[in-house]
């Protein structure tokens, strides 16, 4: 597979929460398939995702994350009892603490581990909140920028660096393949979480309107960058492998059961349309 790829090649991973977890199986297929990031870039929990492959950019790191979607830590991120929750956000302007999260990050990243450090360049994106503005972080400490860029309003806390406040890059930038054509990158492999592939309907209940909102936000700027794709660029969105009923409910993420599914799904997904690329090339 490594003689079909040319150019710098990036790895984009995408926003998307728990669903995340099928960019663990995309990645277990592109290394499989040989193919290697000169350049990580990753959005919210892609960033979480990313952070790690660009520490150990080998078919290694693919276990590691296994093992992390499915530990009791990466349960404690958003493992709160619903009625402390309720009085976290009575309070304040979230449901659950970053602390599991930094923690998490610490013990598998190195609680001073900076980006020049890692083993290939990797960028986060994070919404800066009094700038009103994109911002993407390539130094400095790797899990401050993480926590940044996975600060889902809502749901944690505005992350503070450097006396600024971040959310979640998903608001300005939610898959940012434009950045890694930005970047040099000539071929791109966009590890999304199944949401740009499956139709919008009209909201019924009072969380699906902003959950709706927000996907034609980060779906326009998507088919926007792809669209004003350069021709030297080849550019693949690796699927998932199909996604389940609970996907988009506020439960979603209490059900560890289906990330080993989700994991499985996009893993053969992936591997098929790798290989079809192969035979095509």
């Amino acid at each position: 597979m490594n003689n079909m790829v040319s150019g710098p090649v990036a790895f984009v991973l995408g926003g998307g929460g728990v669903l995340g977890a099928v960019e663990v199986g995309m990645l277990r297929a592109l290394f499989r398939a040989g193919i290697r990031p000169d350049l990580v870039l990753g959005t919210s929990i892609g960033a979480v995702n990313g952070a790690l492959v660009a520490a150990e950019p080998t078919g290694s790191v693919t276990d590691r994350l296994v093992r992390l979607w499915a530990s009791p830590e990466a349960s404690e991120v958003y493992g709160d009892s619903v009625a402390r929750q309720l009085r976290r956000f009575a309070a304040r302007t979230h449901l659950h603490s970053p602390r599991p999260l930094r923690r998490l990050l610490e013990r598998e990243l190195g609680e001073g581990t900076r980006f020049d450090e890692l083993k290939v360049p990797f960028r986060c994106c994070a919404a800066s909140i009094e700038r009103a503005a994109e911002h993407w972080f390539e130094s400095g400490p790797v899990v401050d920028a993480v926590l940044a860029s996975a600060a889902v309003p809502g749901l944690l806390p505005p992350a503070e660096v450097n006396g600024e406040h971040f959310v979640d890059g998903g608001i300005v930038n939610s898959i940012p393949v434009g950045e890694a054509v930005a970047a040099g990158a000539k071929q791109v492999f966009v590890l999304q979480v199944g949401r740009v592939e499956r139709p919008l309907s009209p909201p019924r209940r009072p969380w699906e309107v902003a959950q709706v909102a927000f996907e034609i936000a980060r779906r326009h700027r998507f088919a926007r960058e792809m669209a004003a794709l350069p021709d030297d660029v080849d550019v693949h969105v690796l699927p998932t492998g199909g996604g389940e009923p609970r996907d988009d409910t506020p439960w979603a993420y209490r059900d560890r059961a289906a990330v080993g599914r989700r994991i499985s799904r996009a893993y053969t997904a992936s591997r098929r349309y790798l290989q079809s690329y192969v035979e095509g090339s």
